[in-house]
């Protein structure tokens, strides 16, 4: 979907994104300065109030087709948590320059980072690829670590896309329904890395919820970014009941693969799990 007019203030924005730092800590998906969020907003913004500063900096990944734009992004070794109390100590804003190889990073005098998050680069291919092929004007990321995907991304019954989701999608009919196109699954690889970030925008492409195995779960939604929080909690509810269900002998069954078709069958939601 493309957002219209009027459209959400930077303040707004920078609340939403307070908010949503805030759930991912209650829901114990970011441990000390664990996490990262970003929104693109593809309208003119002149962030220059809130974040007088300015400064020239090199993208992380080119992105030519963004040039004008640009991305409220959480500050590198920040805490989720912390952003709804002090939002211009934690967020900063980049402007993709002309020819996308270059950007203007405003921030506030009160800035307590050197630089965006480290995970930056997966942000800003996963931004361009979905603004690209969707013709979107905005877009949210949220980079979390629930605990009981993590965990069970570390064993390797749950190391593959079609198993992982199947079980994970099986315990509520809420999951199935918000999650049609399962959980994508991403093998270990080198935070930061450009490995992990290719591997996460081909993923991207068809889940709207990657789990990076051993490591964390990246979420999208071109709505807002709390509906992205909420894909994490939901995915990350389904990995509770499958962790409660290994720690109790496999006891229970979910609902079964019939129930799961009746249920998208009546609400006419297309999925290939079930």
């Amino acid at each position: 979907m493309r957002l219209n007019e009027p459209y959400p203030s930077l303040h707004h924005l920078m609340d939403m994104v307070g908010e949503a730092g805030r759930r991912m800590a209650e829901i114990e998906a970011s441990e000390g300065a664990a996490g990262n969020i970003s929104l693109y907003m593809g309208w003119h913004l002149d962030p220059s109030q809130v974040f007088p500063n300015a400064e020239p900096i090199e993208m992380p990944t080119a992105a030519p087709e963004l040039a004008g734009h640009g991305f409220l992004i959480t500050g590198s070794g920040r805490r989720l948590r912390e952003i709804i109390h002090a939002p211009t100590a934690n967020l900063c804003y980049v402007r993709v320059e002309e020819g996308g190889r270059r950007g203007t990073l405003f921030s506030s005098p009160g800035r307590l980072f050197a630089h965006p998050t480290s995970e930056f680069n997966s942000h800003v291919a996963v931004h361009r690829d979905r603004v690209n092929h969707q013709q979107l004007n905005f877009h949210a990321i949220v980079h979390a670590q629930p605990l009981h995907l993590v965990y069970l991304s570390h064993i390797p019954r749950y190391q593959e896309t079609f198993s992982l989701s199947r079980r994970i999608l099986r315990w509520q009919p809420e999951t199935i329904v918000n999650l049609p196109d399962g959980v994508g699954y991403l093998p270990f690889m080198l935070p930061g890395s450009p490995e992990l970030m290719l591997g996460n925008v081909r993923l991207m492409r068809d889940h709207h919820v990657v789990v990076w195995g051993k490591h964390g779960v990246m979420a999208r939604s071109d709505s807002s970014v709390k509906r992205a929080c909420d894909l994490i909690e939901y995915a990350e509810t389904g990995a509770r009941y499958e962790y409660m269900n290994l720690a109790n002998h496999g006891l229970a069954d979910g609902l079964t693969p019939h129930e799961l078709r009746q249920i998208c069958d009546t609400l006419q939601i297309q999925q290939k799990f079930y």
